[in-house]
């Protein structure tokens, strides 16, 4: 699932971010992943990405004091990008019962394991209306390039920034892998051998989001660590 609570800062040579514990890392730009030399398989199962068809998540927080909802769902539906057939996932975002948001993110995963990006169908609404199609984009489709969303061997990447998507100055959300043994606590459940990926954004430039990927369950925990605040928490998931 590609929502982002807020997104991040960078610049796009050397940028320096802020890291959990207060403390500076420089890091060169981020890498985008050879998309062209990779075979593809069907479906998505990755240990902390399992895409089983039927799957969903609840994820629930606060934003400017109303409760947002985060609804996602594993269609079962394929669609093929670029000559890949890639899985669907819905993503509803919902705010004091309000729709704001209503995705369909399409997904591959390679022989090695890994999960790439390939685009998404984005829709942003107000008061029923859609008001933006805003970051839709779609490998293949006017230069835009996949990138990769979780790693067969999260270890091997460890401070390596990478593109989880590129769509020049539409989509260009980049991810750096800070930890992958950690333990999170999330409500009555605590997680462990836990990947924390640090996200932000080179377009919105101002923001730091870690996303906590949980074995076998996929995110567990999103949270603002810099430029602002906020949190969303998985609430529930369950598999057919």
């Amino acid at each position: 699932m590609k929502h982002a609570l807020v997104i991040l800062t960078a610049g796009l040579a050397l940028l320096a971010t802020s890291c959990g514990d207060g403390t500076t890392e420089s890091t060169v730009a981020p890498i985008l992943d050879d998309y062209g030399s990779a075979t593809f398989v069907d479906g998505v199962d990755n240990e902390y990405f399992p895409f089983t068809p039927g799957t969903t998540w609840s994820y629930e927080g606060v934003e400017d004091g109303e409760v947002e909802r985060i609804d996602v769902i594993v269609t079962g539906d394929t669609r093929v990008v670029d000559g890949v057939t890639t899985i669907v996932v819905r993503d509803t975002v919902t705010l004091s019962g309000e729709l704001i948001e209503d995705t369909f993110d399409w997904y591959a995963q390679d022989v090695e394991g890994n999960v790439w990006y390939m685009g998404e169908d984005s829709k942003e609404y107000e008061n029923g209306e859609v008001k933006s199609t805003a970051g839709s984009w779609e490998t293949g489709v006017d230069g835009a390039k996949p990138g990769i969303i979780m790693y067969a061997d999260p270890a091997a990447h460890v401070k390596i920034p990478y593109r989880q998507e590129f769509y020049a100055g539409e989509a260009e959300d980049v991810g750096e892998i800070l930890e992958t043994n950690a333990a999170v606590t999330v409500g009555d459940t605590t997680y462990t051998n836990v990947v924390i990926v640090r996200e932000w954004n080179l377009l919105e430039p101002g923001t730091l989001e870690d996303k906590y990927f949980a074995p076998g369950i996929g995110v567990v925990l999103e949270q603002v660590v810099e430029g602002g605040s906020g949190k969303v928490e998985l609430l529930a998931t369950a598999r057919p």
